[in-house]
C-alpha cells in the first residue's frame, strides 16, 4: 500500500473545540437508568442508588454533557411523575418502548448523579403529548430560584436552589411515525418556535436545540428542516441530528467507511441552516447538535410491536467487537472535522442500551471496545482543533466507491503546548504508512501512542473478558526534524500526543 501523509500547523485552525461535543445520553430505557446507572440493592450502591462501579467508569470515560431523559420516551413523559416523594409517585405505561416506568429515578434524582459524574445536563421537553405550558413548568421548577409554584414546589421537595439547566430540546424526532405525537414538519415547526419563545421569557439564558430529521434516510429528510427552521431560526441556537450505522453483511469495508456518510449528512444539514438563514436575512450562523450517534445493529432489535410490558428488560444491548471501536473512533474524527459547526454531539447511550458501558444486575460492570475511543478523545482532545491537510491512499467500498484509507484529525492546545494526533486506518489488510509534517510547532516528542487494534476484529469485551480490547501502547513512532512517521495497522484507531521537548 502506498503511505499516506498529511501536513498539520497551528496557523491552520478549524475552530475552538467546544467540549461539549464530548456527550452521551441516558433514556429511561431498557436498562440504562434502572440496573444501569441506578441500583439500590447493588453492592456498590451509594446512599442514593446509584451504582459506584458505573460511576467510577463514567468518570474514566469523560463525557461532558449528558441529554435526559430521552429519547422516544420523552415524547409522552409526565416530568411531574418523577418528582416529589418516591412512594407517592405512580407507576405509568411508557409507549415508547412498551415498559413499566416507576418514576423512582426523575428529575431531582439525575441531577443529583449528574453532579457527581461533573457532566453537564441537557434536558428535553415532551412536544409529542404536551406543549408549550408544560415545557415552561418544567422549566421553571428547574432553574426558576423561588417564589413561584413551581420553584417553590421544587424547594419543598428538598431542592433550595435551582438546577441551572442551560441546554434544553424542544422535543425528539417528531418526524418518525414511531414517535408518540409524530407530527408534520409544520405542525412542529410552530409549536417549536412558541414553546421556545415561551420559555426563553422564563429564562432568557437557556439554549434550544430544534428537532431535525430523525435520520437521513428519511423521505422528507433536508425538507423537514427547511421547513421547521423556517419557523424556529430566530428562536433556537441548534438544530439536531441523528445517525446509527451498523455493518451489513460481511461488507467490512464500507462499514469501516460510514464516517464518509455522516460527513455529507452533516454538510446537507449545514447547507440547508444557511439556506434558510439566508432566506430569512439572518446572519446568524445556526450550529448543530448531533444528539444522537452511535453504532446499533438495528437489525437485531425485534420492533417496539413485539415486546410485553416489562420493568427493566434487556433491549439492544450490542456487543461491540474491535471493528465497532475503529469505527466509532472515525465517528469521532468526523465530529472534530466539523468543530467550526457541530458544537454538541452525544453517543447514545451510556449503559446497556448500545453503550460503552455494560452491567449485570447484582454483579460487575465493564467497559465495552467503543468505550476507548470516546474515552481518549475526551481526555487529550483540547483547545483547537486544526485543519489537517491530507494526501491518502484510496480504496474501494460497494456502498461509498472509493474512500480515504487514512481519517484523521488533531488537536493542539496553546496552553499546553500538546498536538493529538487521532488517526483511523480503514485497510483491514495492511498497515498504513503515514509521515506526518509538524514542523510548524517547533521541537516536538512523542509523548503518547496507543494503538487499538487486533488480529481478530470480532474479538470483543465480555464480564468474564472485561479487557480482552484495550489500547496497548504503539511501537515505532519516531519524530525527527519536524517529521512524525508512524506505521497504522490494519483496522485500528490511533493516539498520538506530542509536547514540546524540554529546552536546555
Amino acid at each position: 500500500m502506498n503511505h499516506a501523509a498529511l501536513v498539520l500547523d497551528p496557523r491552520f485552525t478549524l475552530a475552538d473545540l467546544d467540549r461539549r461535543l464530548f456527550g452521551s445520553f441516558v433514556e429511561h430505557m431498557g436498562r440504562c437508568v434502572y440496573t444501569g446507572i441506578f441500583e439500590p440493592d447493588h453492592p456498590t450502591a451509594d446512599e442514593s442508588g446509584f451504582r459506584g462501579d458505573v460511576l467510577e467508569l463514567v468518570q474514566e470515560l469523560g463525557p461532558t454533557l449528558i441529554r435526559y431523559p430521552g429519547g422516544n420516551f420523552v415524547s409522552s413523559y409526565r416530568w411531574e411523575d418523577g418528582v416529589g416523594p418516591v412512594e407517592d409517585r405512580p407507576t405509568r405505561l411508557d409507549l415508547a418502548w412498551r415498559s413499566l416506568e416507576p418514576n423512582t429515578v426523575g428529575l431531582n434524582e439525575f441531577m443529583q448523579w449528574a453532579r457527581r459524574a461533573a457532566v453537564e445536563p441537557m434536558m428535553a421537553v415532551n412536544l409529542g403529548t404536551r406543549g408549550v405550558q408544560e415545557a415552561c413548568d418544567l422549566l421553571e421548577y428547574t432553574n426558576h430560584p423561588s417564589g413561584t409554584y413551581f420553584s417553590d414546589l421544587r424547594r419543598s421537595h428538598g431542592v433550595k436552589d435551582p438546577h441551572d439547566v442551560k441546554l434544553w430540546c424542544l422535543g425528539n424526532e417528531l418526524d418518525g411515525p414511531w414517535q408518540i405525537g409524530q407530527k408534520t414538519a409544520h405542525e412542529y415547526g410552530r409549536l417549536a418556535a412558541e414553546a421556545g419563545k415561551a420559555m426563553r421569557l422564563v429564562d432568557p439564558s437557556i439554549e434550544l436545540v430544534a428537532v431535525g430529521s430523525s435520520n437521513s434516510g428519511m423521505p422528507t429528510f433536508a425538507a423537514w428542516e427547511a421547513t421547521v427552521l423556517e419557523h424556529t431560526y430566530d428562536v433556537v441556537d441548534y438544530i439536531s441530528l441523528h445517525a446509527y450505522y451498523e455493518q451489513h453483511g460481511d461488507d467490512v469495508d464500507s462499514f469501516l467507511a460510514t464516517a464518509v456518510d455522516m460527513d455529507k449528512f452533516i454538510d446537507a444539514v449545514i447547507a440547508t441552516a444557511d439556506h434558510v438563514g439566508a432566506k430569512l436575512r439572518n446572519p446568524k450562523k445556526l450550529r448543530l447538535a448531533f444528539d444522537e450517534w452511535n453504532v446499533w445493529y438495528q437489525d437485531r432489535f425485534v420492533g417496539q410491536s413485539n415486546l410485553d410490558w416489562q420493568y427493566a428488560r434487556r433491549l439492544i444491548e450490542d456487543s461491540y467487537t474491535v471493528v465497532d471501536a475503529v469505527v466509532v473512533g472515525s465517528y469521532l474524527i468526523s465530529l472534530l472535522n466539523h468543530a467550526d459547526r457541530v458544537a454538541v454531539a452525544c453517543q447514545a447511550q451510556l449503559v446497556n442500551i448500545i453503550a460503552p458501558i455494560l452491567t449485570e444486575p447484582g454483579g460487575p460492570a465493564w467497559r465495552q471496545t467503543i468505550f476507548h475511543p470516546m474515552a481518549q478523545a475526551a481526555r487529550l482532545a483540547r483547545g483547537r482543533v486544526l485543519r489537517p491537510l491530507i494526501d491518502s491512499p484510496l480504496y474501494p467500498t460497494e456502498r461509498f466507491g472509493e474512500v480515504p484509507v487514512l481519517h484523521a484529525t488533531a488537536t493542539f492546545d496553546d496552553a499546553t503546548g500538546e498536538l493529538c494526533l487521532f488517526a483511523v486506518n480503514r485497510s483491514t489488510t495492511e498497515t498504513l504508512p503515514l509521515t506526518a509534517d509538524v514542523r510548524g510547532f517547533g521541537a516536538m516528542q512523542v509523548a503518547e501512542h496507543s494503538v487499538l487494534a487486533d488480529d481478530d476484529l470480532q474479538a470483543r469485551n465480555t464480564a468474564e473478558q472485561p479487557d480482552r480490547v484495550a489500547p496497548r501502547r504503539g511501537e515505532g513512532a519516531r519524530l525527527d526534524d519536524g517529521q512524525l512517521t508512524v506505521g497504522l495497522p490494519p483496522a485500528s484507531w490511533n493516539v498520538l500526543r506530542l509536547t514540546p521537548r524540554p529546552t536546555g
